[in-house]
């Protein structure tokens, strides 16, 4: 009791001292723990002290950590709190533990009442800035990333660091060509939708960050899910959703279609397209119309979200009028809306050898995606990657192509049952992976399942954001010989969770505590090894465009220690020590006269530059020279691709140089600030962009064609049905 009167003393003192900071601050209501969130704290406390991979006891050594990584999920960049604040708040560094088993968050949800109110006095402190507007002649500098800076120590060092913060917001817009008087209005706006979002933050919002500070205390992949979470991680893994098929975006505090699904009700009804403003949203044709303006944008999916074959009712307002426009009411029946981008996808490349064209099967997997439910149910043809790809391999062996990629980049993985079956697509069968839970027992998982859809030459392209089950089966393709790996090394995750629904444990009716992603495993390489930390090492690397010491596993500071186990009993399905070598070389070659590659590496090159450099200068007349060297560089770039152009700088700014350094130029404003259409042009822009890295690892699969069986098509050697799917 004396601790807790302590802390509101505290609270009360702090409140009192940022007040002083601004008297402009926001209004917002408190946020107050509920009873159902402490229980949940306390029954997830209870999970992780018995089931976790790395038990860790709820000790004040546990609670310091959780501590640590609570100001950290707040405050990352040190923008918020001060110095005298972290000195106030260190009195609970030790007690978080001890709230968490007495069901009393009190501590957690002051701290973060505190940050919020923080937040709403630096962007309120930022609107005053905009009054005077800035000097731009004199030399000065801002940081741009402060994760490992300490918090500034006094409330006159936090004004400064917001003026220089807000100094380089105007200058990327005053470098776009607009005025003083637009700045002024588009960067008070964008502030004052901060303060906004502030304001819409929910209790279950402030819970769910603390108890993931608790969980990643422990290991970096251990997470809470609230109930709205853990529903979409589900729709995540099974692909599927109830809805209209509407992709939703907020504009300007609208909830706006960002995209129709082909073939969804919203598509279907003829009466919705992009832009148009979702303003009111009701239950069934005489349900009372829920006004939705100014809501979050989670809040509004939920509520259009619902049952197969239910109603509901949209208001909404044409992309065509003005906010004053007429409005018109939309009705739509629910379906089951596939997640169609998300699933696998296939794609037929040609490949010039002088004489010969080799046709190369490209298959991208973005994630391993499986229906839990559905094939726990054992509903027929439930929705898995494994499935789809069989199905794409299938088409490949009936367009006779020669090799086949398949495309991890930026694959996080997903069902380990998926990672082991998807890669006994590639071999007869035999061992997969290895796994080592909390009691040192190891098992091991294993296609069982004789034959193989393809048995052709094999690639997988790989990068930083490879993890999980994408480095489960590189890693199993790789040690099998059965294929060449290529690209970055993997992100090196080799642990295994399992999803645990504390409303089960609960027996809760309704869900209320949400889910648990526990940590119950390491994974091995069916070679002893493991990918934790080290990840997988392509036989054929590329250039790295991630930052491995911010970005893989290595960068948690209590990530799993790499490790190994003796290997799996299993007969390797190929050697391609000798065709490694020639491969290597061919590609070396080959992209030391790609002009795409080589800028694949300049650009790689200064995005380190800039990372390393981490400072940007608020001299107006110092950017201007960097961003017109810059915009020279990419037109030259555009310019040598043209006819009738040798490529220099100099024809770059030839003629209609303006207009193409503009298409380089930063505009300087937020996804939510841009023209609707501006903005999915861009985004078609980079998704229809040449890909240098897929072109090169398409090459080197016809290369390993040439070098493995010239002159033999191997579609023809693989039977139709050559391996059955998992039931």
């Amino acid at each position: 009791m004396k601790k807790y009167l302590l802390w509101l003393v505290l609270a009360l003192a702090i409140s009192a001292q940022g007040a002083a900071f601004d008297q402009s601050t926001a209004v917002r209501t408190e946020l107050k723990p509920a009873q159902q969130e402490a229980q949940a704290a306390r029954l997830a406390a209870e999970v992780l002290a018995r089931y976790h991979y790395k038990a860790t006891p709820l000790d004040q050594t546990l609670s310091a950590k959780i501590y640590d990584q609570y100001l950290k999920s707040l405050d990352a960049e040190k923008l918020f709190f001060v110095q005298p604040d972290i000195q106030r708040l260190s009195a609970y560094r030790t007690g978080l533990g001890d709230a968490i088993l007495r069901q009393d968050l009190t501590v957690p949800f002051a701290i973060f009442n505190l940050y919020e109110e923080r937040v709403l006095q630096r962007f309120a402190y930022a609107r005053t800035l905009l009054e005077k507007g800035f000097d731009f002649q004199t030399d000065e500098s801002y940081q741009l990333s402060r994760e490992k800076e300490p918090w500034p120590q006094t409330d006159a060092d936090m004004r400064e660091l917001w003026r220089k913060r807000v100094k380089n917001d105007w200058l990327r817009l005053k470098l776009t060509g607009k005025s003083d008087k637009e700045i002024a209005t588009l960067l008070d706006r964008r502030y004052e939708n901060f303060q906004k979002r502030v304001a819409r933050i929910k209790s279950t919002d402030a819970f769910q960050t603390f108890m993931n500070a608790y969980t990643t205390a422990i290991e970096p992949h251990t997470n809470y899910m609230g109930p709205r979470a853990a529903e979409d991680f589900d729709i995540s893994m099974r692909l599927s959703l109830v809805g209209i098929g509407a992709v939703l975006t907020e504009i300007n505090e609208y909830v706006t279609i960002r995209e129709l699904v082909p073939g969804s009700p919203a598509a279907t009804s003829g009466e919705l397209k992009t832009g148009d403003r979702i303003l009111g949203v009701a239950q069934g044709p005489a349900g009372p119309t829920v006004d939705i303006q100014g809501w979050r944008l989670d809040d509004t999916v939920a509520l259009i979200r619902g049952a197969p074959d239910s109603v509901v009712v949209l208001d909404v307002l044409p992309a065509e009028s003005g906010n004053d426009g007429k409005h018109k009411r939309v009705t739509l029946v629910r379906k089951t809306i596939s997640l169609a981008e998300q699933a696998a996808k296939a794609a037929v490349r040609s490949v010039s050898d002088g004489k010969i064209t080799r046709r190369i099967g490209v298959l991208t997997l973005p994630s391993f995606y499986e229906d839990f439910a559905a094939r726990q149910n054992k509903v027929k043809d439930y929705k898995s990657a494994t499935r789809d790809v069989a199905v794409l391999l299938e088409g490949f062996r009936k367009q006779k192509v020669d090799g086949v990629l398949i495309d991890l980049r930026n694959n996080g993985g997903g069902s380990l049952n998926e990672a082991i079956s998807l890669t006994g697509l590639f071999i007869d069968k035999g061992p997969i992976v290895q796994q080592r839970n909390a009691a040192g027992a190891i098992s091991v998982g294993s296609d069982t399942l004789a034959g193989a859809a393809w048995d052709g030459p094999l690639a997988v392209l790989i990068n930083g954001g490879s993890a999980s089950a994408s480095e489960i089966f590189a890693a199993a393709i790789q040690d099998y010989g059965r294929g060449l790996i290529i690209g970055e090394p993997s992100f090196g995750k080799g642990t295994v969770q399992s999803m645990i629904d504390l409303d089960q444990i609960a027996k809760n009716e309704k869900p209320r505590f949400g889910e648990l992603k526990l940590t119950i495993a390491q994974f091995f390489r069916i070679n002893g090894g493991t990918t934790q930390l080290r990840g997988v090492t392509p036989d054929i690397l590329f250039p790295s465009v991630t930052d491995e010491a911010s970005f893989r596993e290595s960068s948690f500071d209590n990530a799993l220690p790499w490790t190994q186990v003796e290997p799996a009993s299993y007969a390797p399905a190929g050697d391609l020590k000798e065709v490694v070598p020639v491969l290597r070389s061919r590609h070396a070659a080959r992209v030391k006269n790609d002009k795409d590659f080589q800028y694949l590496q300049e650009d790689t090159a200064e995005a380190t530059r800039r990372r390393t450099t981490n400072r940007v200068s608020l001299n107006e007349a110092a950017r201007r020279s960097e961003q017109n060297a810059e915009e020279a560089r990419l037109a030259a770039r555009e310019s040598a691709k043209e006819p009738g152009n040798a490529g220099s700088a100099a024809g770059a700014a030839a003629g209609s140089g303006e207009r193409r350094s503009s298409r380089f130029r930063d505009d300087g404003l937020q996804a939510d600030e841009r023209n609707l259409a501006t903005e999915l042009a861009a985004a078609k822009a980079r998704k229809d962009a040449k890909d240098a890295l897929l072109n090169e690892a398409v090459q080197i699969v016809s290369d390993q064609v040439a070098v493995a069986a010239p002159g033999v098509r191997v579609a023809d050697r693989i039977k139709s049905g050559a391996m059955a799917l998992p039931q």
